[in-house]
């Protein structure tokens, strides 16, 4: 299985100096580990066990996405700005000898600590899955539709163009995989004066976006059904407090087709109602005429479990509403651009 490389070539210049600034900081960090930078984590010692105490020093985040995203056996991860390499060393051991993990860091020195702390960890386990690539956030090196898993510990807020990281994580996804992202956002824009700091973006402030900037440019990139989980305050600097968050997603592609045979949802609960993120809009106990490809996103996460289905590719009339043949044969039945039709 190959990949294909990128590089920096074609990178706007936009934020090459910021980019190299950040580069140093965290050169310099691995080579003399800040404690300021280290996050706490729930880790227990027996997931850490087969790890090279060397790279729990110089383990900078803000966070424990691997631990949310659980990676299954057999899977592929993407863990951008891997640093040292703790998240993909605990994804190892997740995704077994026949998984694959590949770490993505801009820092030579950061990929040499961890590169040379995998051959101990492959004779720990057993078995060796992991490899290290030189790359940025902008230009992910790695293959379209490859991961079933993205992730990335307090490394977003470094990228001066997020809304291409958001582009790069939807490409690199394949259909159904997912990212879990742990970073520090904002409370509030932060101001002109703290982004031109350069000790605060190395530490993870200057840039900082708030939540729902995070969610929009997700959202943009094409990426579905998010959620957050606001972890922990991080610090409060200037007057704006910042937060430790994890937020989730889905790249889940169109179905082949949308056409309506009797499915139906019926929206379980525990809200009065729920609407997803094609406009559609389910209240609790209803029963919601759906097309083919709703019912299909609805049977799956993060949907899964929230919906009681009807009429799902059986072919038979269950909720089926008068008119719907009809419908079908005229091609009338088909989703169009307008939210709310099915």
């Amino acid at each position: 299985m190959s990949d294909t490389a990128h590089n920096a070539e074609g990178l706007p210049p936009t934020g090459t100096a910021r980019r190299d600034q950040v580069r140093d900081y965290y050169a310099a960090a691995a080579e003399a580990p800040r404690e300021e930078l280290c996050c706490p984590t729930a880790y227990r010692p027996e997931q850490l066990g087969h790890i090279p105490p060397e790279v729990l020093s110089i383990s900078y985040g803000c966070g424990s996405p691997m631990l949310r995203a659980r990676p299954g056996a057999g899977e592929t991860v993407v863990d951008l700005g891997s640093g040292g390499g703790i998240d993909c060393f605990v994804a190892a051991r997740m995704v077994g000898e026949q998984g694959r993990v590949i770490g993505v860091d801009m820092t030579d020195v950061m990929l040499a600590r961890a590169r040379g702390a995998a051959q101990t960890v492959a004779e720990n386990l057993g078995y060796s899955v992991v490899e290290f690539r030189e790359g940025f956030l902008e230009r992910i090196p790695v293959d379209d539709a490859r991961a079933h898993l993205v992730t990335s510990n307090c490394v977003l807020n470094l990228s001066a163009d997020k809304p291409a990281v958001f582009r790069e994580i939807h490409r690199v996804l394949r259909d159904g995989g997912r990212f879990v992202i742990s970073d520090i956002v904002s409370e509030s824009p932060v101001p002109e004066s703290m982004q031109a700091d350069p000790r605060l973006w190395g530490e993870c402030i200057s840039g900082a976006v708030t939540e729902r900037a995070f969610v929009e440019m997700a959202e943009a990139a094409g990426l579905y059904g998010i959620t957050l989980a606001r972890e922990r305050q991080w610090r409060e600097v200037g007057g704006v407090r910042f937060w430790s968050t994890t937020f989730q997603g889905y790249r889940l592609n169109p179905g082949a087709e949308c056409v309506w045979r009797g499915q139906t949802a019926v929206y379980l609960g525990p809200a009065a109602a729920l609407s997803d993120d094609d406009g559609h809009t389910f209240r609790r106990g209803e029963v919601v005429e759906v097309c083919s490809d709703t019912a299909a996103r609805l049977s799956r996460p993060p949907y899964a479990g929230m919906f009681a289905l009807g009429g799902v590719d059986t072919g038979d009339d269950v909720g089926k509403v008068p008119g719907d043949e009809s419908r079908e044969a005229s091609g009338d039945g088909c989703c169009p651009t307008t939210p709310g039709c099915c």
